[in-house]
């Protein structure tokens, strides 16, 4: 059984998660996690864990078997527009293989994106790692203003998403056909890495 010790730094770690997460319901999960005793926590970290291993929609979105627009691709990675983005230009890194570790080619895809993202003209771009559903992905954050993570989500719409993919892929396919306009370069924009660290997560609901 969980310590008492242990039991709160999980308590304090899933309430965070919960806190920055596009659920509709985070007050009812909230307050379900804290109500938890240790052996209730335990229960229900290994029932999650139990559901994440038969159902990751990462590795659906990697396997191509859900849609979305896909920016970049090697061989171990493929990066995806974010669909609740925080900033224009969100996007994920996701290993095509499901682990919890930061892979060397998920790093250069992520940098490979970021070069991309320079036309948007973000102040600066943080490439963030979290771990969700036991699958480790990076985030690659365009920052206009302070953004930060725990920073509101909104809902992209598709002609949002689709104007984004032309710019970044300079692919016309969603847009009737339309020539891409050549991005502009920003000298300002600038790369910062954040060192990868292990995280828990309750289920993304997408």
């Amino acid at each position: 059984m969980l310590s008492q010790e242990q039991s709160e730094k999980i308590k304090k770690e899933l309430l965070q998660q919960v806190k920055n997460s596009n659920l509709p319901n985070k007050e009812e999960i909230s307050g379900a996690i804290t109500a938890m005793n240790s052996e209730e926590l335990e229960a229900f970290i290994k029932q999650q864990s139990a559901n994440q291993q038969q159902e990751c929609i990462f590795c659906s979105i990697a396997d191509g078997k859900i849609p979305s627009y896909k920016i970049g691709e090697n061989s171990e990675a493929v990066a995806v527009l974010e669909i609740n983005p925080i900033t224009k230009g969100h996007a994920i890194i996701i290993p095509k293989i499901h682990s919890d570790q930061t892979a060397k080619a998920s790093i250069e895809l992520a940098a490979e994106i970021s070069e991309k993202m320079k036309s948007l003209r973000p102040k600066s771009i943080e490439v963030i790692p979290s771990t969700v559903i036991g699958h480790g992905i990076l985030n690659v954050l365009p920052v206009y203003s302070n953004e930060t993570m725990g920073s509101p989500r909104k809902k992209a719409n598709e002609r949002e998403l689709q104007e984004l993919f032309k710019i970044l892929t300079e692919k016309t396919e969603f847009l009737g056909g339309e020539k891409a306009s050549t991005p502009k370069k920003s000298n300002k924009s600038r790369l910062k890495r954040i060192t990868d660290k292990k995280m828990w997560l309750p289920r993304r609901i997408p």
